[in-house]
């Protein structure tokens, strides 16, 4: 639920805090082409923990779940690509504004990280023991042990 109520909260203020501070429309285009894939990572991340709470521990993923979210691992990083296109193509003259921009596309990339290569996040007390170790996520476990 944490990944959908994220998504909802950036849009949200993409959408009434930063877009209106933007100074053209080609700000708001490397914005929306930055955060984009971010959004789109989170929703299918808090889709896959809704539907996840039926099976992890009992049983494997549904494989046409799994088939899936294969999908989405390859469609991701093509959005991420395109999407720092988009990002470099309309990358905003204003330095600060363009810092900004392209920490939420590099927050795209570690949330595609976090769920489809190595587990980025842990308790902060946690943490620095434990990322490093460059464990599998859950999901792709999960796409792993599919039936």
């Amino acid at each position: 639920m944490g990944e959908l109520a994220a998504a909802a909260v950036f849009a949200a203020v993409a959408v009434g805090v930063v877009t209106p501070r933007l100074e053209g429309p080609q700000d708001s285009a490397a914005l929306w082409s930055a955060l984009a894939p971010l959004l789109v990572i989170l929703v299918q991340a808090g889709v896959y923990w809704l539907l996840a709470r039926g099976w992890i521990e009992v049983e494997p993923m549904p494989a046409r779940l799994a088939a899936l979210y294969r999908v989405f691992r390859v469609l991701d990083v093509l959005l991420l690509a395109i999407a720092l296109l988009g990002v470099v193509i309309w990358l905003p003259d204003h330095s600060g504004t363009a810092v900004g921009v392209l920490a939420v596309w590099a927050f795209g990339v570690v949330e595609y990280v976090n769920y489809f290569v190595a587990r980025l996040a842990y308790p902060p007390r946690r943490w620095p023991f434990e990322v490093g170790k460059w464990r599998r996520p859950q999901l792709v476990r999960d796409l792993n042990s599919a039936r």
